[in-house]
């Protein structure tokens, strides 16, 4: 044996032009390369998130950003501890919201008997009563189950409540953990009510006197991710209001160290799993360069919340695939808590069955996966690395566009905020309503056939701030439509596919329109031209190859509209030689209007 082994040491090194050219190879024979192109042929394989930031098929050690260094040192890219979470896991936060107490106190006490270690309870307004708060924490270990409050406009009265229910269980002032949950400018963002910094202010400043392991004040970045905002948007309204609470904090006498202390920053985690690494990553180093600037040192504290954005209320199924995506990035990224929302969150309150496997996905992930076994372990990827820092810098601008507007209170008071959000929120629907951006079980593979959950309602979240936006609403109310036209019809909206030619020719084309059609709920009967007075239905959409349309296709659009189709549409891509079609449908057409024009003529109203 020689003493040094080299691996395929008798091969050359591989060049990128070789592999260059393979690509230029592969999409020349499938048409996807145009014969004058002469740019990068990779370029016509990368992608461009809502931020702008390019994301290439290929990255190697010439795409990598400076070292982003070590784990629990700054700018704590890599993690804000130098362990890690290798020794204990993340904290697995559960989020309770039922208004009722004796059901929460239930639920709660089942949770922390099956793996979770912390919990997060919506109080005040139309949340527990803040009274109850006693009742629901009965039987639970305080000092060893931290609570953060949501409470909103009612922060301080809750806070005071949870600290005495603290007091009466005998807990020292000094083991006291858990946040508060303040979160002043949050509350504005959602409702338009004003932030209440001031209260904010006293309370972290009674807290940092009294309570040294609790915290009091949430910097929430789920207000801007859930009114259609970008990664990098929320992310820089975050790092604004964090700002912010520092300025209030340090004004009512805390020390910039100290009032750092009191905060605890919430992200949402998306399916999208390497933005969801990189997010995390890149709010640590933003953070740490805001204290770079102010003065203190410790890293950035952080919660995440699978999105409630992301969540459907069709086919909810598919969250769980979604939600332990969300959470494998939080976990990945090196998130210090996490929330994984039940399946069923969209539907309304949560059932035991949905807590229960919101929180086995986590189980799943920290003891039979071991993902928090190894510190950031996608630190060194070229392409993570290079994601993170493009995502913080796109964030940075984000931020100082904020700052120039006179600070995140005064930026959602002007617009400055809600604008950008909008923007963004209109390029994500217009790539939904065309299916770019696919929402499976919704836009993509719906089933028409599935049974519906039903859920107990959810308390009213506040609102008149900014918007509350689901990215699947606009396919899930043309699915509304359709149920209620069954429930009253006893039949679902109908279209007929003409199918040209044997079955190996139509396939694709029948079954890409059969699938565009059932996302609105729209019901597809198939089978050729002279089948389409039987069928019952008033609109036909013609498939077949290209070949077929060629030479049937104009007899075939008369024959159904000679049998009374109101409109005929062709599945392919727009042709002007088949003047009589009414509209084409085919990959990347703007489905959503084309569903509302079929519900329209066939009658179906919202």
């Amino acid at each position: 044996m020689p003493d040094d082994l080299v691996l395929a040491g008798e091969f050359a090194d591989a060049a990128r032009e070789q592999w260059q050219d393979l690509v230029a190879g592969v999409l020349r024979k499938s048409g996807a390369l145009p014969e004058e192109f002469d740019g990068a042929v990779e370029s016509l394989l990368a992608t461009t998130t809502y931020d702008g930031i390019v994301l290439e098929p290929l990255y190697t050690a010439e795409d990598a950003p400076p070292p982003a260094g070590f784990p629990g040192l700054p700018p704590y890219v890599r993690g804000g501890k130098p362990q890690g979470n290798v020794a204990t896991g993340w904290d697995v936060r559960q989020r309770h919201t039922d208004p009722d107490p004796e059901s929460a106190r239930k639920a709660v006490m089942a949770d922390l008997e099956n793996g979770v270690t912390s919990l997060w309870l919506t109080v005040g307004g139309s949340g527990l009563p803040v009274s109850a708060l006693a009742d629901v924490l009965q039987d639970v270990y305080l000092d060893l189950a931290p609570v953060t409050l949501d409470a909103g406009a009612d922060f301080r009265a809750a806070a005071d409540e949870l600290l005495r229910v603290h007091a009466d269980k005998g807990i020292p002032a000094g083991e006291v953990k858990g946040n508060l949950g303040a979160d002043p400018i949050g509350h504005h963002a959602r409702t338009a009510a004003g932030a209440d910094l001031d209260g904010a202010a006293a309370l972290a400043v009674k807290v940092a006197a009294e309570y040294p392991a609790l915290r009091s004040i949430v910097v929430d970045g789920l207000p801007f991710h859930h009114a259609g905002g970008s990664d990098a948007e929320e992310l820089g309204a975050s790092i604004a209001a964090g700002v912010a609470y520092l300025r209030a904090l340090t004004d009512a006498g805390l020390g910039v160290e100290a009032a750092a202390a009191q905060l605890e920053f919430r992200y949402a985690a998306t399916a999208d799993q390497f933005l969801t690494i990189a997010k995390f990553r890149a709010a640590r180093r933003l953070w740490a360069r805001v204290a770079e600037v102010t003065g203190f040192t410790a890293p950035q504290r952080q919660h995440a919340v699978s999105s409630p954005a992301m969540m459907t209320r069709r086919d909810p199924w598919v969250n769980l695939l979604r939600t332990t995506l969300a959470c494998f990035g939080a976990g990945v990224g090196g998130a210090d808590s996490v929330t994984v929302l039940p399946f069923d969150a969209a539907l309304g309150l949560p059932d035991g069955f949905a807590r229960r496997i919101a929180r086995n996905t986590q189980s799943v992930l920290l003891d039979e996966s071991k993902l928090a076994g190894v510190i950031d372990p996608a630190g060194g990827s070229w392409f993570v690395e290079r994601l993170t820092d493009d995502l913080a810098r796109a964030a940075w601008d984000f931020f100082t566009e904020i700052e120039r507007a006179g600070g995140i209170v005064a930026a959602l008071d002007t617009g400055v905020v809600g604008d950008r959000l909008a923007a963004t929120w209109a390029a994500r629907s217009a790539n939904i309503a065309n299916r770019t951006d696919a929402i499976t079980g919704v836009n993509e593979f719906p089933n028409l056939a599935e049974k519906p959950i039903v859920r107990d309602p959810e308390p009213a979240a506040p609102t008149g701030g900014l918007p509350v936006i689901h990215y699947a609403e606009a396919f899930e109310e043309l699915r509304d439509r359709s149920d209620r036209t069954l429930a009253q019809t006893g039949a679902r909206p109908k279209i007929f596919l003409a199918t040209l030619g044997p079955v190996a020719a139509h396939t694709a084309r029948a079954s890409f329109a059969a699938n565009l059609f059932q996302a609105g709920g729209i019901e597809t009967v198939a089978g050729p031209a002279e089948d389409f007075a039987a069928s019952g239905a008033t609109i036909a959409c013609v498939a077949g190859t290209d070949k077929a349309y060629a030479a049937d296709a104009a007899t075939v659009i008369e024959t159904l509209k000679s049998a009374g189709a109101q409109r005929v549409l062709l599945a392919g891509k727009p042709n002007p030689e088949l003047s009589t079609v009414d509209e084409f449908v085919f990959a990347g057409c703007d489905a959503l209007a084309v569903l509302r024009a079929t519900m329209e003529t066939l009658g179906v109203k919202a």
